[in-house]
């Protein structure tokens, strides 16, 4: 008779002693087994009045991102080769002229921090027209930096009509900051950084004019200039009662990296403290440090015909330089027929800029343009500069919108393979000249020809300020006067009742093909100077 299988044994094939034995030891080993695993539960609970044993050590918080940080991608990027990020934007956007690319704007009210109630907004600029370099924009909120992501519906794009959907991931041009400078709901446009390294800013009733720029390569020399951009920002977020804002670039080029720091610090006048640590991939040239560009087509000391129904067209009328040894000198800027390069020399210098004097519409006539209104910039450096000196350039112009006039500074160590450049400043747009830059001030420049022959000219220079305003016009003020070749005739010192100010006015005899000729001038009073320098640069071409 056959035996049926027990627990999956095949039939017959295991005698019953034998099946008994298989059992008893299969709950010998389901016993075991149960104990084991309590056995490990009840080693892992401590015992009444055992201690438990202490936590691992938690890992460190992330570092807070800041400078550091920028400065090591700054340094990372300049020891590999340059690459730089046009791709990904559509020929059709490429191809836009200026006021097609002028009707895309931003929409207010995807402006960042606009929902929040913050005292400053940020909006972008699209990529498009002459913009083609894709720029990163991050925001740091309690120490983290995210991405800001670009979507169409960001933008107005006006009456442009495209022959496709925009990249999803097309990115920025530039950016704008928003603050309420009349201390109303009305946000304010304050500053702009848009195009290679280029920004601008303005305070209280002031209108966009000349603009700064990160860094200036190779500027005036008989070869391209190079461009570095602003590739990647940074924005901290503001608390609901600040007053600055800091912004963080990562500037690159063929020849250098960059990392740089703003506080923008916004008002009746805007200031911005900038730090700036230049990693060299390959020597330079010529560096530019804190350049200032801006533009001048005629002026009142403009010597030849401009078909123009403005008496005065520029955005600065002259280059001021606070010089170490406490000197201020005050160089009207010029329209020159050729290219022109002045150099100052200097060790620590207090500061130069480009600066507009002339406050009186009446000069200007422009009621689009408002030249009279717009800023002007010092660049007030912070630490020791070291020997080096502040260029000026006047390039040849035929229009208004050309920028022609560059102003920087150019220290003396080379900038050589892997060299590293610090530098601080702090830069200032204004209207009204600051009270503590020099005494007497070049008020206007005038040059024509002279009665006595067409070769010799007139040149008129008037200064003032409180000092000189009270000066009785019998005060023994004398000139002093110099040029570096040809002759000085007929210098006449005297005071102008109509308005408190005094007028230098003296002829130049030119030697022939001697030019340029670099004229100084300066009021003295005994051994006292009364005013600023005057300097200037005359050119028969």
């Amino acid at each position: 008779m056959a035996v049926r299988a027990l627990d999956g044994d095949p039939a017959g094939s295991t005698p019953p002693l034998r099946r008994a034995r298989f059992l008893k030891d299969k709950n010998t080993v389901k016993t075991r087994t149960i104990w084991f695993l309590w056995s490990i539960l009840l080693l892992s609970v401590p015992l009444p009045g055992t201690p438990a044993s202490e936590p691992g050590p938690e890992p460190p918080p992330a570092k807070p991102f800041d400078f550091a940080d920028v400065e090591q991608k700054a340094r990372e990027l300049a020891g590999k080769p340059y690459v730089r990020d046009e791709a990904g934007m559509p020929d059709f956007l490429a191809q836009l002229d200026y006021d097609q690319y002028r009707d895309i704007r931003y929409k207010p009210d995807k402006a960042l921090w606009r929902d929040e109630g913050l005292p400053f907004q940020v909006q972008a600029f699209h990529r498009g027209f002459m913009f083609k370099d894709r720029v990163v924009i991050n925001v740091v909120d309690r120490g983290v930096a995210t991405q800001l992501a670009y979507s169409p519906e960001l933008f107005d794009f006006g009456k442009n009509q495209f022959p496709a959907p925009l990249p999803a991931d097309l990115g920025f041009a530039g950016l704008r900051f928003h603050y309420p400078l009349r201390r109303d709901p009305v946000m304010d446009e304050i500053a702009v950084f848009l195009g290679a390294s280029y920004f601008r800013a303005i305070g209280l009733g002031q209108v966009y004019g000349l603009s700064a720029r990160g860094l200036a390569l190779d500027t005036g020399l008989a070869k391209a200039e190079e461009f570095p951009i602003f590739r990647e920002f940074w924005i901290e977020k503001p608390g609901k009662d600040a007053t600055a804002l800091t912004l963080y670039a990562l500037l690159d080029s063929p020849s250098v990296a960059g990392a740089y720091r703003f506080i923008i610090r916004p008002g009746l006048d805007l200031t911005m403290e900038i730090a700036s640590h230049l990693y060299f991939r390959k020597a330079v040239e010529r560096v530019g440090i804190a350049p200032l560009t801006s533009m001048f087509f005629h002026g009142e000391n403009t010597d030849r015909f401009m078909d123009d129904f403005r008496p005065e067209v520029h955005d600065s009328d002259g280059l001021l330089l606070g010089r170490s040894s406490g000197e201020w000198v005050w160089r009207p800027l010029n329209n020159p027929r050729q290219l022109r390069i002045s150099v100052f020399k200097d060790i620590k210098p207090a500061g130069f800029g480009l600066l507009t004097r002339d406050r009186d519409f009446d000069h200007y006539q422009d009621l689009e343009a408002q030249y009279h209104r717009r800023p002007s910039a010092w660049v007030e450096t912070l630490g020791d500069w070291g020997p080096g000196a502040v260029y000026l350039i006047e390039i040849p112009s035929d229009a208004e919108k050309y920028d022609n006039i560059v102003a920087f500074w150019v220290p003396d160590e080379p900038a050589t393979e892997g060299k590293e450049f610090r530098y601080d400043y702090r830069l200032h747009f204004f209207l009204d000249e600051f009270t503590a830059l020099g005494g007497g001030k070049v008020l206007a420049t005038r040059v024509g020809a002279a009665e006595s022959d067409g070769a010799t000219r007139k040149i008129v220079v008037d200064f003032g300020s409180p000092t000189l305003r009270m000066l009785s016009p019998r005060a023994k003020i004398e000139a002093e006067i110099s040029a570096s070749s040809g002759k000085i005739a007929h210098p006449v010192v005297h005071k102008n009742e109509e308005n408190g100010t005094w007028r230098l006015s003296f002829d130049l005899q030119p030697e022939k093909d001697k030019d340029p000729v670099e004229l100084r001038a300066l009021l003295k009073a005994g051994k006292d100077s009364l005013t600023e320098t005057w300097v200037y640069q005359w050119n028969a071409r």
